[in-house]
């Protein structure tokens, strides 16, 4: 899989954030060789945020691993913005979550993942160590009962959601606390709009 890695090998040290994000974030990017995690409860758009973290990067022709979701929502994955074309997918690894995630890195730029339950010290580590040898950025998903065992070296915790409808969902509000370590530990607080109703994440 080292075949798919050219626009990496060429690539900087950040890869590119579209909106909301690049405003919201130190250097407007995310690190290779770092570890992003989303927190959100069940139904709160954890999956829908992390996702939105790989779509300009994807438009660049970067790729991308998804591991651990069941239902990617091929559908509402394209209208993020992402090329999926350039997404490899493992939606059940069950307990071998992490060995499908360390077998994926050589092949992609961004890892996202989604452990079943929450992750052992011990695999989470080992895969962050291995993120940073190989300089890909790795995106976990929790759920605030089962976080992430590490500290990460940037966060988002969605707090509050609240969808605006009409005769349809229009729109679902995030209420987005984002911080880590370094600079991103003053980000603090934010208002996004994800999905927008063209499917995208945007500011307030």
């Amino acid at each position: 899989m080292a075949t798919l890695r050219p626009v990496a090998l060429a690539g900087s040290r950040m890869l590119p954030l579209g909106e909301p994000w690049n405003a919201l974030v130190p250097k407007g990017g995310l690190r290779r060789g770092s570890t992003i995690v989303v927190q959100a409860p069940p139904g709160l758009g954890g999956l829908s945020l992390a996702l939105s973290l790989v779509t300009e990067a994807s438009t660049k022709g970067h790729w991308a691993g998804v591991v651990g979701v069941d239902d990617p929502g091929v559908v509402a994955i394209a209208e993020l913005g992402i090329d999926l074309r350039r997404v490899l997918f493992v939606p059940r690894p069950r307990g071998a979550w992490a060995e499908c995630a360390a077998d994926l890195l050589d092949g992609v730029d961004l890892l996202v993942v989604r452990p079943p339950s929450r992750a052992a010290h011990g695999a989470a580590r080992n895969l962050m160590e291995r993120v940073r040898e190989r300089g890909t950025v790795l995106i976990a998903l929790c759920e605030p009962g089962a976080p992430w065992p590490l500290p990460a070296d940037l966060s988002f915790n969605i707090t509050q959601a609240e969808w605006a409808t009409s005769s349809r969902l229009d729109a679902r509000y995030l209420t987005v606390r984002i911080g880590g370590r370094g600079e991103a530990a003053r980000v603090g607080e934010h208002l996004v709009v994800l999905p927008n109703r063209k499917g995208r994440a945007a500011a307030r």
